[in-house]
């Protein structure tokens, strides 16, 4: 799993925020984020250059900002040499001719490396076929048409097109907020997607790629908080959508700088939010252990967008939880262990050897068991080794036998966690911009 440790923004002002391509800092920045190895989603244009490149997520105070003039979601150069190449996706096919499509269906794609002096403004979208454009694609993102690793496949590659033309002309406002925000929701539902179909070839690499596009899009978007933020200003969703990196942070070795100065960058209002306070008691039940508060906070709390996240750890939770309940073999070994631990003599450990004929086990795995379950073993030297009869011990693994229990009854009786979620179809429709869309 990757590291999403990282930081996801630096605070700045405006000025010192678009001219950030100098920096050098290791933390998350709008510097460019352009992926060194190969991206199979990617659609690699004939148009680049060696030097002054922009990727999806690098503002540049440096070159003339472009004004896009492009009337259409795919330029008419672009759209006329890909009919010719027959490189045309299955939803822009006119009639399914993969060498015909319209202004209506074909939409630009990624290009990983361009520069802003040798594009032409006809090349560029404006805001507003950028929105137009990211209505269509989130459209097509609950077609049943296709399997949804197709749809993902197409829509990761031209939202990432949407952020380049955006950066391109340094739009910073409210419109592209809205517009980050919106392809944020796109990877986190196609996480929750990606994660279910686990069987299907190459779906660790796509969901690898995936996340690592969601923590980008996050990067700008946090970005795009900061040098828009007024005094003591918050964003409608700005509280949701960083409670999101939270809830990644489970699966990270978290690396590099510490949670704690991570919030401190981030507003008072925000940290004493209910979508921020669900996130960080969330992640601190899962690092201890309290399964049982994870899931039935999770149940009780979670937004369908935050439950996304959470799933799969939930899912891997149950299939340990079930594997160690349902073993029955284990099981009786276990507390077996337990019973002789608890009530052997204190000064006389109970030999491996006997052990390993009363529960038909090798002595080695005997005692790798002792091991895991926490049991003292002795060492002493010119003795047999034995499990050392300690009470404390025993009520531990007991009550941690229990806490399992316990938790897995949770998954047993609740059901399914998702029924108390929204909908899905509506996490794919607009956020619509509110005439007070800052408190």
């Amino acid at each position: 799993m990757a590291d999403w440790s990282r930081q996801p923004y630096i605070p700045m002002n405006r000025r010192n925020h678009l001219s950030s391509s100098s920096s050098t800092s290791t933390n998350f920045s709008t510097k460019s984020h352009s992926p060194k190895s190969s991206n199979p989603h990617s659609n690699t244009s004939n148009k680049t250059t060696a030097t002054n490149t922009h990727s999806e997520n690098d503002w540049n105070d440096d070159f003339p900002t472009l004004a896009g003039t492009c009337p259409f979601m795919c330029p008419v150069e672009e759209r006329v040499r890909r009919e010719r190449l027959r490189d045309l996706a299955v939803f822009e096919r006119l009639h399914g001719n993969p060498a015909k499509t319209s202004p209506t269906l074909a939409v630009k794609k990624f290009c990983r490396t361009i520069s802003t002096r040798d594009t032409q403004a006809s090349d560029v979208r404006p805001i507003s076929v950028l929105e137009e454009t990211l209505n269509y694609l989130m459209s097509l993102l609950h077609s049943s048409e296709r399997p949804f690793e197709v749809v993902h496949d197409f829509l990761f590659d031209r939202t990432r097109s949407i952020r380049q033309d955006l950066s391109m002309q340094n739009v910073t406002g409210d419109q592209a907020i809205h517009m980050y925000e919106r392809m944020v929701k796109f990877h986190i539902i196609s996480h929750h997607h990606l994660h279910r179909s686990c069987g299907a070839p190459n779906i660790a690499s796509i969901s690898h790629l995936n996340m690592e596009q969601l923590m980008k899009a996050l990067t700008a978007l946090f970005n795009l908080y900061e040098v828009n933020r007024a005094s003591n200003s918050t964003y409608k969703n700005e509280a949701e959508f960083r409670s999101f990196y939270l809830l990644l942070l489970m699966g990270s070795n978290n690396q590099g700088e510490s949670l704690s100065l991570w919030l401190k960058r981030v507003p008072s209002v925000i940290i004493k939010s209910k979508e921020i306070c669900f996130a960080r008691r969330i992640l601190r039940y899962f690092r201890l252990g309290n399964y049982k508060r994870f899931i039935h906070t999770t149940e009780d709390e979670a937004s369908f967008l935050q439950y996304c996240i959470i799933e799969p750890y939930i899912n891997e939770l149950k299939t340990n939880l079930f594997s160690l309940l349902c073993n029955d073999d284990a099981k009786v070994r276990m507390l077996a262990l337990s019973y002789v631990s608890y009530g052997g003599y204190k000064l006389q450990p109970y030999p491996l050897v006997r052990l390993s004929k009363l529960l038909m086990m090798k002595e080695s795995d005997i005692e790798s068991l002792c091991v895991d379950c926490g049991f003292e073993i002795s060492t002493d030297a010119g003795s047999e080794k034995g499990l050392v009869s300690t009470k404390q011990s025993a009520i531990c693994y007991l009550q941690s036998y229990r806490s399992c229990y316990d938790s897995y009854k949770i998954f047993a009786h609740s059901g399914n966690l998702e029924r108390n979620m929204k909908d899905e179809a509506a996490m794919a429709a607009p956020l619509v911009p509110s005439t007070n869309d800052r408190r």
